[in-house]
């Protein structure tokens, strides 16, 4: 066999995955999520199509709303949109070294048998994007025939009828050997998904389940001895009964990894699996969840020479990802319809909310979630806290601009990730961590900390210091007195502060700390919750005007014209002083 990996193909050794050449390879990458199979949850929050909608169904509606014609361009400038060359040099930038792709079984099946089915020539096109990079591709037959679970994911109509009709295991034979006679002799295709996620319907044996996975490896091995074959276990990825011991050489078993615990035991059987069998182990999906959940995570894989593969690269409005796309008032309109709160839009009016919705998902159009890839690309994630934004003493420092990093480095909170009881951020903006952030209307603050809790801090590093005596004063708002919190500037303290009632959540008051001498070079703010039931706006460091003890003999003195004028209920006037 070894001669026939000669080329380069990824294949297993002992366990290990190797490039063509023998040496280990630790596959780290991201799923094109959405892409080519789209899902409702990341098309935007709550709604494309109240959240959870199948692929069919979401076609269906855009149809209803354009036409198929115009429908049919959508999801051309769609596709064309959410994965571009682009995307794939950012991906590679970061150091990524392959690609999973998800795909729907009809974009590589033609019932008539005419054409060659546009799967291939989007997947092609992929392939030289990445062929610089030397980045390997990993086809993922996300929707299976008959659909491999009853989830909405795999276009299923609620039944996993791969599993319950012949028919449907035939021709996911069929598109496999397909596949494999296509991308045979292709080095940079990294291996097969068979089936992602599968959930076996009860009724269905584990000898079944095997069976069906045995026959797409034989159909694949008449034509392609070459290819890693990558197989996932029942209940979404996660349980391997009746997949062992392996029936292929060059296999690799795939486990999910979403939510749950950080710590070895919850991948202690995958392990046991790999040292028992001699084949090797590769996380095909992780994601939605907090920073610092990723970097623990994917921190416990690579410990284990474990490789990983993030969902997703993009989406539509959240925080989870590295990318993120904005929803414009025209989309708004569209998901509006969608999710039950308005009448159906005009066709031209939807038909510029899905272009606009199309165009938004452009790399360059997306906003970048720092934090995110700082979790997954800088190695100094869990051990040096770094600011967010560029922060200067004198000026003011918005709360949620806080640095990015580690739990218990840049920040500590309650509740920083999803264990399986939902979210962590509660406000569900801007960073994606366990600090709850929340919107405002306040175009210089855009975005506050709010659902303060004792024992939670907020860290700031301020690398722009200009050493001289500063006023502090931090913009607080709460309905009720008795929240208590402190600060602390590289150990110098700024004060204990008693929140008082400012009239409400959003009520904003400056209250004063106190004024202190700061020395130059870089600090670190840190502000403790001692007492909770405020939310924090911003701090703000502000010069006082210092005149020394020395006799004042001014050149000039003038002072200004009151303003405004008439003024109500304060007044300004400028002193300005010149030296002799």
């Amino acid at each position: 066999t070894c001669m026939s990996f000669s080329q380069g193909f990824l294949h297993n050794v002992d366990g290990e995955i190797v490039e063509g050449n023998g040496e280990p390879i630790l596959l780290r990458g991201f799923g094109l999520g959405g892409w080519l199979v789209p899902e409702g949850y990341m098309l935007h929050n709550q709604a494309w199509i109240a959240g959870f909608e199948s692929p069919t169904e979401i076609e269906n509606h855009v149809i209803d709303l354009i036409g198929v014609d115009a429908a049919e361009n959508f999801w051309n400038l769609y596709r064309e949109n959410y994965v571009a060359q682009a995307d794939i040099d950012q991906i590679a930038e970061w150091g990524f070294n392959h690609i999973r792709v998800p795909f729907h079984y009809k974009q590589f099946y033609d019932s008539t048998g005419t054409e060659t089915p546009m799967g291939y020539a989007i997947v092609d096109e992929l392939l030289s994007w990445c062929e610089p990079y030397n980045m390997y591709i990993i086809l993922d037959m996300h929707c299976a025939p008959g659909g491999q679970n009853g989830g909405p994911i795999s276009d299923s109509d609620g039944t996993a009828r791969l599993w319950l009709e012949e028919s449907n295991k035939e021709l996911t034979i069929q598109i496999w050997k397909e596949i494999a006679t296509y991308y045979s002799e292709n080095t940079l295709i990294g291996g097969y998904d068979l089936i992602n996620e599968p959930v076996l319907p009860g009724g269905v044996t584990l000898e079944e389940f095997k069976q069906l996975y045995v026959d797409i490896t034989n159909a694949i091995r008449e034509v392609d001895a070459n290819h890693l074959l990558f197989i996932e276990g029942n209940w979404y990825g996660t349980d391997f009964a009746g997949l062992t011991p392996p029936w292929d050489e060059n296999m690799s078993y795939s486990f999910h990894k979403y939510w749950g615990q950080t710590d070895l035991s919850t991948i202690q059987s995958y392990i046991n699996m790999r040292n028992n069998y001699g084949v090797p182990l590769w996380m095909g999906e992780s994601g939605e969840n907090s920073n610092h959940w990723y970097y623990e995570v994917f921190k416990l894989l690579e410990e284990n020479n474990i490789g990983w593969n993030f969902w997703t690269h993009k989406k539509v409005d959240k925080i989870t990802s590295p990318f993120s796309a904005y929803v414009s008032p025209q989309y708004q309109i569209v998901i509006d319809y969608l999710s039950g709160n308005s009448s159906q839009p005009d066709p031209n009016i939807a038909g510029m909310g899905l272009t606009s919705f199309a165009n938004s998902l452009k790399i360059e159009n997306c906003l970048l979630r720092r934090g995110v890839v700082a979790a997954l690309t800088d190695p100094e994630y869990g051990e040096v806290t770094k600011p967010y934004v560029p922060h200067s003493i004198p000026g003011t420092i918005p709360a949620a601009y806080y640095d990015v990093g580690a739990r218990g480095l840049s920040y500590s909170d309650s509740d920083y990730w999803n264990d399986g009881d939902g979210g962590y951020n509660d406000g569900w903006v801007f960073r994606n961590d366990g600090v709850d952030v929340e919107g405002s209307d306040n175009l210089n603050i855009p975005y506050t900390v709010g659902w303060t809790e004792a024992g939670e801090w907020l860290g700031y590093t301020i690398q722009d210091v200009s050493p001289g005596t500063y006023n502090v004063t931090f913009s607080i708002a709460a309905p009720n007195s008795g929240g208590i919190f402190y600060a602390q500037l590289s150990g110098q303290n700024l004060g204990v502060i008693d929140v008082p009632a400012t009239g409400g959540w959003y009520n904003w008051e400056d209250l004063p700390a106190q004024t202190i001498a700061i020395s130059e070079g870089e600090k670190f703010l840190k502000i403790q919750i001692v007492q909770a039931g405020f939310n924090i706006q911003s701090v703000t460091f502000d010069p006082v005007l210092s005149i020394s003890n020395q006799r004042l003999n001014p050149g000039k003195f003038l002072l200004g014209k009151p303003y405004p004028n008439p003024f109500n209920p304060s007044v300004k006037l400028n002193l300005t002083i010149e030296k002799q």
